[in-house]
């Protein structure tokens, strides 16, 4: 099996040479050992570096992805895993999508000022009560706040 130092591996993945190191500071690939100062990897680290980016761009951790690897570095996927991920994902799309729809209907807005136009000032209402239950009175107030409540 041909062997790769750092920086081969570093170009081939288009990873730095910090990134690699602190991947097999967690367990997520092992070198095989070092030529002069510089570590040496198989050239099977590169399908496990292909793996791991998989796994990040599907909205893995990293310390999920490590569990999803075993010491061989083939995966041990947990079918589980992956459908309640295909589920949190599909949780993401619908709330991004809802904001997107209200960005784009405030974008559309006739009024020259959000502010003057009704349906803003619709959903304005709706969100009021739910951000300020989050503050408690007494708390989050400036010393100017709480004078001028003072009896």
């Amino acid at each position: 099996m041909k062997e790769m130092d750092i920086g081969e591996v570093a170009r081939r993945c288009g990873l730095p040479p910090s990134t690699l190191r602190y991947y097999e500071e967690k367990g997520l690939i092992r070198s095989t050992g070092r030529r002069g100062l510089s570590r040496v990897f198989n050239a099977d680290v590169l399908q496990r570096l292909s793996l791991i980016a998989l796994g990040q761009c599907s909205g893995f951790s990293l310390d999920d992805i490590a569990a999803m690897l075993n010491a061989d570095g083939q995966p041990e996927i947990d079918h589980q895993r992956l459908a309640e991920k295909a589920d949190e994902l599909d949780r993401t799309i619908q709330r991004l999508s809802a904001i997107r729809d209200e960005l784009r209907r405030a974008a559309a807005c006739p009024a020259p000022r959000h502010i003057e136009c009704s349906t803003f000032q619709k959903k304005l209402a709706a969100v009021r009560p739910r951000c300020l239950n989050r503050i408690k009175p007494g708390r989050n107030q400036t010393p100017m706040d709480k004078r001028q409540k003072a009896p």
